[in-house]
């Protein structure tokens, strides 16, 4: 007898560190054969989800420009770890720095 798998066990909600929050904005990529702006779809200070028709596979390294106001923006490395191909992709913020994850906290703590 085979035991199923329980999905609740293995979704990307279940999967996730840190809560994402609804935070709709245009972040700026920059990868190896792909270069474009995207909106967010969530955000958290561990990755966000960005929708664009860009062809990102799971595996790409981008640089990500994440413009919060006029005066603060984020710029990190990420590694795409969800591809939707035409639709989006979620990605996984790498080398954080302390600074930057404090300016993502205070704003995503406004929402």
């Amino acid at each position: 007898m085979v035991d199923e798998l329980d999905e609740t066990l293995t979704s990307p909600d279940n999967r996730r560190r840190h809560d994402r929050s609804r935070l709709i904005i245009d972040v700026f990529f920059d990868g190896k054969d792909e270069t474009g702006v995207a909106s967010t779809k969530d955000i958290s200070v561990g990755g966000l989800y960005m929708n664009t028709q860009a062809d990102l596979p799971e595996g790409a390294v981008l640089l990500v420009r994440i413009p919060l106001d006029e005066l603060n923006q984020v710029v990190v490395n990420a590694e795409v770890v969800f591809s939707n191909p035409g639709h989006g992709v979620g990605v996984r913020f790498q080398g954080l720095s302390d600074d930057d994850r404090a300016t993502l906290e205070l704003e995503l703590g406004k929402m």
